[in-house]
């Protein structure tokens, strides 16, 4: 469970639905491997994104987002999810999806709602006992999308 233990965590939150509009990141530091391989790489990321996706979809609060969507959609938008934060961590995924304002306009996302939803990141992260160091470096590029998500 090592590898567990080193998961990606997020979603950004909001990754409610697709489309992130982040450019992908390298580690500044070239003897510093990437956010992504720190994080477990593609597998970790994407049981980290399960995870977080199972907390929010049937949340009061945050499920309403989730009403009318297919299962298959749900899947789609968890797959996005999935290559965008692999992508925007150093991964090898390419994105292609839509940039995070175009994704959320309308939906009325609230401040409260991003709250909650950066809540169940950090449980998600908890739980897979992702290190401080790196559950910091992506709740910080999560948190740069705000601005693109929150509407209210």
């Amino acid at each position: 469970m090592k590898r567990q233990g080193r998961l990606l965590s997020f979603f950004l939150v909001l990754a409610l639905v697709s489309g992130w509009g982040f450019s992908p990141t390298v580690a500044e530091d070239k003897q510093e491997e990437s956010l992504y391989k720190r994080l477990g790489g593609y597998d970790a990321i994407a049981l980290v994104v399960e995870d977080f996706f199972g907390r929010m979809v049937p949340n009061e609060q945050l499920g309403k987002y989730f009403i009318g969507l297919s299962t298959d959609s749900k899947r789609k938008a968890m797959q996005l999810t999935v290559d965008f934060v692999c992508s925007a961590t150093g991964g090898p995924c390419l994105y292609t999806g839509r940039d995070m304002k175009t994704s959320h306009t309308g939906l009325g996302i609230t401040e409260s709602d991003w709250d909650l939803s950066v809540k169940l990141l950090t449980e998600t992260l908890d739980k897979f006992k992702v290190p401080d160091k790196e559950k910091g470096e992506l709740l910080n590029l999560v948190g740069s999308l705000k601005g693109q998500i929150v509407e209210q």
